[in-house]
Order: structure tokens, then sequence, then C-alpha cells
């Protein structure tokens, strides 16, 4: 068995799910209903795990769910990649503290696609792994009637995206729902970012900004060396090959992006293709030397699908990092991200945000000065002299404190964070990007429970993706298709 997917035509795998439908209808017509009524019992939600190349899989099942039942079925090629995620679920099953119960029922082999949709034995699809068949991964099961949790970014490319397009509607005609595992939404700085910029007399309006100044702007910087769940992560080779992970443009923008749409225009319905004008974009390389690459995947030498991507040193190049700006209803935006090898001592990924308003600029910082930390800040916006919004400054962080108990704030005027409020935040909101993966589910039980998802989450989950992808594309044209 090749350790690498097969690549298996899309329309055959549609074909295989409609003659299984066509064999069988009243047994498959009634396990469709099934998988599309939820009532939050115990155990009504039965999970397969598809094709798991990424920690992101095992992270869904950190957690126990008293909806969801403890056997999981995974299907996957044979290789590390299955092996890995297998060795993380038992980390769980065995750690000390509040250890899971999961047990795994797995099945590999090269038709690891086409034996799930025959077996079909759950009712919810988890799919986080190589990105270069996750678009047809997820096209297959809402075809097939099964529900689908996948991880970013569901498409890497414009062919993707249509692809992607395709099954956001087959979800819909089958009843199922097709939904991103967005953990961003669920990180308190830009949780209160949010929630202040909504308060007219506080931010005032959000600024039109421009190309050299947008009304909002995200950055990120992250490391390929890491610890999760308090080990050394082991990445496979191909997380550094951009036709099967992508580029970083496509990559984790996805979640900067998300952020833009929920924070500037919260529960809205944003059409792509009349609220969305690229701006610019370009994307550049991040350098690996041979022994990081083996630090990181514990090979001992390149694959021959990265060879392509090495220069005359031996190092690695590899596209991980991009910006765009465009225009989101108007209003200008960027979002960057960058890939170094590994943090500073004490330090770990980071983020920067800025939201300008007409009364107030709502800052997140995560350097040095915040140990890494991210906090918030609130800044007069120009013009504006910070007595004559002290006021309603208290006025509205205290409001918060109903929803967010034991906020508080304090006044700052420095040479380093500037004029204004540095909003303190209790140690017990900041959980953790591991935890954010059981607050997504939980949030996905929820919507599975209530039958639908909210009106916006579709258009803008499609929205998010033709940002990405055409972001990738005037990358491209503007080095010369690189």
């Amino acid at each position: 068995m090749t350790t690498q997917p097969m690549i298996s035509p899309l329309k055959a795998l549609a074909a295989t799910a409609l003659l299984l439908a066509a064999c069988s209808s009243d047994s498959s017509t009634h396990t469709q209903q099934e998988a599309m009524q939820f009532t939050g019992a115990a155990g009504e939600v039965k999970l397969i795990t598809l094709d798991p190349g990424h920690f992101h899989a095992a992270l869904v099942q950190k957690n126990m769910y008293n909806q969801v039942a403890p056997t999981v079925h995974v299907y996957a090629p044979e290789g590390p990649d299955v092996g890995d995620h297998l060795n993380r679920v038992e980390g769980f099953n065995s750690r000390a503290g509040q250890p899971t119960s999961w047990e795994s029922n797995v099945y590999t082999g090269a038709d690891f696609m086409e034996k799930m949709i025959a077996d079909k034995p759950g009712n919810v699809v988890v799919i986080s792994g190589n990105n270069q068949r996750k678009t047809e991964y997820i096209l297959a099961s809402v075809n097939a009637g099964l529900h689908v949790l996948a991880d970013k970014p569901m498409a890497i490319s414009v062919a993707d995206f249509e692809e992607l397009k395709q099954a956001f509607a087959a979800a819909a005609e089958n009843k199922v729902m097709l939904y991103d595992i967005r953990t961003g939404l669920f990180k308190i700085p830009p949780l209160l970012q949010k929630e202040l910029s909504i308060i007219p007399p506080f931010c005032g309006e959000l600024t039109t900004g421009a190309p050299e100044a947008p009304a909002v702007t995200k950055e990120s910087v992250h490391h390929f060396f890491k610890y999760v769940a308090g080990n050394k992560i082991k990445r496979p080779a191909w997380f550094f090959d951009v036709t099967q992970q992508g580029e970083g443009i496509v990559d984790v923008t996805t979640h900067l992006v998300d952020l833009v749409q929920w924070e500037c225009f919260p529960d809205q319905i944003i059409d792509y293709a009349r609220d969305i004008e690229m701006v610019s974009a370009r994307h550049w390389t991040t350098s690996l030397t041979p022994e990081q690459f083996t630090g990181v995947t514990q090979l001992d030498s390149y694959p021959d699908y990265l060879k392509k991507d090495t220069d005359a040193d031996g190092n690695l190049q590899t596209y991980a990092n991009g910006e765009m700006v465009y225009k989101l209803k108007g209003k200008y935006a960027k979002v960057s991200v960058i890939w170094n090898y590994q943090a500073p001592e004490g330090a770990g990924d980071t983020h920067f945000s800025i939201m300008r308003g007409t009364r107030t600029n709502l800052i997140i910082r995560q350097g040095a000065a915040q140990n890494y930390r991210p906090e918030l800040y609130i800044e007069p916006a120009k013009g504006v002299r910070a007595d004559e919004i002290e006021a309603v400054v208290t006025q509205s962080i205290m409001g918060l404190q109903a929803k967010y108990p034991c906020l508080e704030f304090s006044r700052q005027d420095d040479a380093i964070e500037g004029d204004g409020w540095h909003i303190l935040i209790p140690d017990h909101y900041h959980n953790g990007h591991e935890a954010h993966f059981g607050q997504v589910t939980e949030r996905f039980l929820q919507y599975l429970t209530e039958g639908k998802l909210p009106d916006w989450e579709v258009p803008n989950m499609i929205a998010k993706y033709y940002t990405t992808t055409r972001a990738l594309e005037l990358a491209k044209a503007s080095d010369g298709g690189q």
C-alpha cells in the first residue's frame, strides 16, 4: 500500500454514491433521514474520520461529547499519517487527567474513500489532513448524505473553490451541513475587539481606510517547529509541498479573512461576487535547511516531490508566506501570514490586529512587551483626545463585565503602547488554541440539533475561500506565475 493518497476521480466517487443509493433506496433514504434529524440525545452523532493527516483531526477528539458516540470509524491510506493520528487519540485516552475513552475502528487501503461511502458507518465526517484532495473528499461526503466538519483550508486553488461551491449546493440539496472548523472565533482578544467595535458611541463607524492604511489589518506569525498537547509536533513532509498543503496565503489566512468578515460585518451575509474586490497580493518563501526539515519531520532526506523546491545549497524553499489587500463592502482590509521555523525562547505564534474606528482604534498586540500573549488596547482615533472619550470607554467596558466577569482596564500613556487603555483580560479567558477545537465541535453539535446553520454561515464561508484563492492567483500573476 502506498503512503501517499492515490488520486481517484471525483466523478467515479459520485457515481459510486449514486449507484449505492439506487441499489438500496429504502435503507439509504432511511439512513440519510436519521443523519438529518438530531435531538441532542447521547451517542446519536457517529463520527467518521477521513484521511487524518493533520493533528487538528485528533484535537476534535481531545474531549468527549455526550452527543457523540465513543466509537470513531477511521478511513485512510496506509502510512505514517494515520498512525500518528491514532497515537494522538490514544494519548488523550491514556492521559492522567480527564482521560477520554475513544475507540477507533480503522480501515486502511487505497480504496479508503470508496469504502467509506459504501460502509457509511456514521453520520458526520471529520476531514483534516492533506489538502490536495480535501475539496474532493468534502463533495463526495455530502453527495453521500453525510454531514461534514472540515478543517481549514477547504480550498487551496481557484479550481477547488469552484468545486467547493458545488459541495455547498449538494449539501443544501441533501439536507446535510458542511461546516468549517473556525477556531479563531473563540479567542478572547478578537471576541472583545468585535464586541467593542459594534458599540457606536465607543468606536464610531469603521473607517473606509486606504491600501496603505486599511480599516482593518490582521497579521499572524506561525512556526513549523512547536509543541502540541505537550509533545514536539511531527509534521508530514507533504506539509511543505504547496500542491498538497497549499500556500500560506490560502491556508492560515483563512482564519484572518474569517475574522475580518465576522468582526466588521457580524451576522451579515457577504456576497463574494458583489462585496469583495481584490486590490493587491504577494507571496514569498520560507527557507529551511536539511537539518531543520529533519527536525520537524523526522525524515533524513527530502521526498522526490519536494526536490523541485530546493535551492543550490540544498535548502527547501516553500511558499509559506503571503499578504493581501482587498475591499470588503467598501472597506479596505489587509491580511498577512508569515511562517518561521521556530519561535524565540518563551514565544509562540503571534497575532497583530487593528480595527480603525472614527472614535477609537482597537488593537491586538502579542509581542515581547505582552510576554507573547495577545492583549487588547484602545487608542483614540486620529483627531480625538483621550479625555473626550474616557467616560464612554469606561461605560462600554463596564457594560461588558456582565458577559465577561472580572474584565478590567487600565489607563496608559507611554511611548511604547501609546495613549489609551489596556484591557486586562483574566488568565482563565486565555484557554489556548487546542481548547478551541472542542468549542467549535460543541457549536457544530448545537447546529446539528437545531437543524440549520445561521443564514450568513454558508455564503460567508464561500466568500472567505473566494478571497483566499483569488489572492493566490493575484500573487502568482504579480510575480510572473511563480
